[in-house]
Order: structure tokens, then sequence, then C-alpha cells
């Protein structure tokens, strides 16, 4: 019988709280068999789910444990007679060559984890985006980031005394162009901002 019909064989007739923990003991057997580790002990399983329900080994192995070693059981038979298709090469054969057990689960839960990095980070920078840093002093920037001669001249006319005369605006010491009330137009080091642009771009 696979484990999720004997789950629910299991289940039926029982209080929610013996139903609770053979769920949670299904799903850290789940978890183990998507892991590729072919550990289903009592003291594995219930180390495993010490915090999620599952009872300690010593209660799985008593009497009134039989339902849970019952499902324990079928994983281990189950995973048993399906042999694993092993893929031609993969980065983390190496892993298999580890003798300890324990460390064998936690250099895989490792491994998950920096999967799982790797991924986030490839959606933030996609794989073989070129990034170029440009630092002003070494090199200069490319050509397709200068600035045209319209953008220039649109920029060094915002600071331009032209523009403040038209506007009634006039430029403090925080670099802020504000108006005859006083009132902020452009935000804190725009001046500086623009200025910095118009000399290295």
């Amino acid at each position: 019988m696979m484990p999720k019909d004997l789950l629910d064989k299991l289940k039926k007739g029982t209080s929610l709280k013996v139903q609770d923990t053979l769920d949670a003991i299904y799903r850290i057997c789940i978890e183990q068999q998507e892991r590729g580790i072919n550990d289903f002990s009592v003291a594995t399983i219930s180390k495993l789910g010490h915090s999620r329900g599952v009872p300690k080994a010593q209660s799985i192995r008593n009497k009134a444990g039989e339902q849970y070693r019952a499902l324990i059981t079928a994983f281990s038979e189950s995973n048993h007679k399906k042999k694993p298709v092993r893929p031609v090469k993969s980065d983390e054969d190496w892993i298999e060559e580890i003798s300890n057990p324990k460390h064998k689960l936690l250099v895989r839960i490792l491994s998950s984890e920096l999967r799982a990095a790797q991924k986030q980070l490839e959606e933030i920078i996609p794989p073989k985006l070129r990034v170029d840093v440009y630092d002003h002093k070494s090199s200069a920037p490319a050509a397709e980031s200068k600035l045209t001669d319209q953008e220039r001249r649109a920029l060094e006319y915002i600071i331009s005394n032209q523009f403040q005369k038209k506007w009634d605006l006039t430029a403090n010491k925080y670099g802020e162009l504000v108006d005859v009330n006083d009132k902020p137009v452009f935000k804190v080091a725009t001046i500086d901002a623009i200025k910095k642009s118009l000399e290295y771009l």
C-alpha cells in the first residue's frame, strides 16, 4: 500500500490529535523523499519533526505509536521498491560520498539553500548580464552612457540664471532651488547632481 493510501486509512476513526501527528510524520517523510535521502528510521523522522508535531522516538516505538511506525515503514518500503533514476552527472554527486548520515543531511540542506539563494540572485541579476562599474577616475564612460547635446543643453538650462529668473527661483546652501515663498522646487543636492552629470557624462 502506498504511504498516502495508508495515511488516509490510519486517520479514519482516530482523534484529531492522532490525525495531526500522522500528517506531521507524513510531511517529514515526503521531505526526506524529495531530498533523495533514504533514511526513514524512527530516530531520524522524530528528530527532523520534533518542532512540527512529531512525537519523540521512544513514544513512536511504544505500543501507542504503532500507527506512526506503520506509516514510517510504508515510506521506507516504498523507497526501497523504487530505485531512483540517478542523473548521469550532477553537481551534488559528491554528497553521496559522505558516510555520516547526519553530515550528509546537513550538507544537502545547505546545498538546497544555496540553490535557492542563487535562483534569487539570478532574478535580480540575470545570468551573463554585463555590469560595468565606472568610478570617474580610471576610465571614461561608454559612449552610449554620455549625454547627448540636447540632454546637456537641457540640464545646463535648469542651472542657468535665465531659468531661475524666469521662474523666480534661487539656489540655497543645501543645493535646493526654492521659489519666492522659500518652498523647495527641486530637492536637496539637485544642483550638485546636475553639475556632476555635466562634468562626467
